[in-house]
């Protein structure tokens, strides 16, 4: 079993994304998505830092440092593209006009609480930037993150020990191990990487997951934890 490296994370949920949607790219791992959009897709990029509709440079473009991304990567505009201005930005950001945001994250909670902007530490120098608006503004909030942190913890958690970004937002979780979707009654393992059991991946969760069989996969019921694959 071998997790997934941070382009192949990125490609997959480029994949996932909706077509025809606004979509909004935080840093981290979503800055990688862009590069691996489909123009059948019809998806519409949008930056924080006052770009829409734009892609990642293919190979054998030119770059133009004028036009970089909000993880300052460089990108390319699109036909019918735009520079904006902050505010602009920030309208279409707190305005619902965005329908999926993909943010990174220090934690998820089983809830959908997410904390992305400050670890405690006091060597750590916070910066929310646009995540809180994104957190209250946007349809949808996706989180793209490695399952667990170098130290061997779960990233994934029953309870929040960061300070949070916004309470009960997130509604799918992408990481190198596994997708999970956000949902009343828990969290709902909805894929996993080959070779990973559903024991194995609950070991590496600290909080409880609900897997789906495959044939309950294609009629959306959902069924009780299970101890292994």
């Amino acid at each position: 079993m071998t997790p997934l490296s941070r382009e192949q994370l990125a490609e997959k949920v480029a994949a996932w994304l909706p077509p025809g949607s606004v979509i909004n790219l935080g840093i981290g791992i979503p800055g990688l998505i862009n590069k691996y959009v489909r123009p059948e897709q019809e998806i519409i990029l949008q930056s924080e830092n006052g770009i829409i509709h734009f892609e990642g440079l293919q190979a054998g473009q030119k770059e133009d440092t004028d036009s970089v991304d909000a993880s300052k990567r460089p990108v390319s505009i699109l036909p019918g593209g735009a520079y904006i201005d902050a505010g602009l930005s920030f309208a279409l950001m707190r305005g619902g006009h965005i329908d999926v945001t993909v943010l990174g994250a220090f934690e998820v909670s089983e809830k959908g609480d997410i904390a992305n902007w400050w670890t405690g530490e006091e060597d750590d120098v916070p910066g929310v930037g646009g995540a809180m608006d994104l957190a209250s503004g946007a349809k949808s909030i996706w989180v793209v993150m490695e399952h667990m942190t170098r130290g061997g913890q779960s990233k994934i958690v029953r309870q929040c020990s960061y300070p949070l970004t916004a309470p009960r937002v997130v509604s799918r979780i992408f990481t190198d191990l596994a997708v999970l979707d956000v949902e009343p009654q828990g969290l709902v393992v909805v894929d996993m990487i080959d070779g990973l059991t559903r024991s194995e991946l609950q070991k590496r969760t600290a909080a409880p997951l609900i897997f789906m069989d495959a044939s309950a996969a294609a009629t959306g019921h959902r069924v009780s934890p299970v101890g292994a694959a």
